[in-house]
């Protein structure tokens, strides 16, 4: 499978994303982005203006080669008109959990942060916003590119695996 040049990594936090993007890098080439360090100003506690973020976004979205990886969806919205790939790590609560778990608190967060953080992901599958579960199949569902669902820790090192063997075109 071809990935293309650019390649968006959604779902849930916990779910290995940044992981998984980090795996991709070298295929791909170009600059990987994290969401979080375009949504948030300083780690975890101020946000960043939310047109400005998805003008951050669009700017990355023109370079060539690149990975951008996150929850917000309303952010990938901005970069997948020129995206020729996007992954969904559509994980179960269970490993997400266990995942942010053993990550333990993000960036300095305090642990009343933390706590929110962790009811947040937690509440992934019930929200309707587009950093949900309901939002990331519709942009999945809508996204006309090379993409796919992968739903294990499983099938993700069987991707990986898959993509180190196959030539890069």
């Amino acid at each position: 499978m071809t990935l293309g040049p650019r390649v968006v990594v959604i779902g849930n936090s916990g779910s290995g994303k940044s992981t998984l993007a980090r795996q991709l890098e070298s295929r791909v080439g170009g600059e990987r982005t994290d969401l979080d360090h375009i949504h948030w100003l300083d780690g975890v506690g101020v946000k960043r203006d939310e047109g400005q973020a998805k003008e951050l976004v669009a700017a990355l979205a023109v370079k060539s080669n690149w990975i951008i990886e996150g929850v917000y969806g309303w952010l990938v919205e901005a970069a997948l008109p020129r995206a020729t790939a996007l992954i969904w790590l559509d994980m179960s609560p269970e490993v997400c959990r266990d995942s942010l778990a053993l990550r333990g608190p993000w960036r300095g967060a305090t642990a009343e942060e933390h706590a929110d953080f962790l009811a947040w992901a937690e509440a992934y599958w019930q929200r309707k916003t587009s950093s949900s579960f309901a939002g990331h199949l519709a942009l999945f569902d809508d996204f006309g590119g090379v993409k796919r669902r992968l739903t294990s820790r499983a099938t993700v090192a069987q991707f990986v695996a898959t993509m180190a063997a196959s030539p890069i075109e």
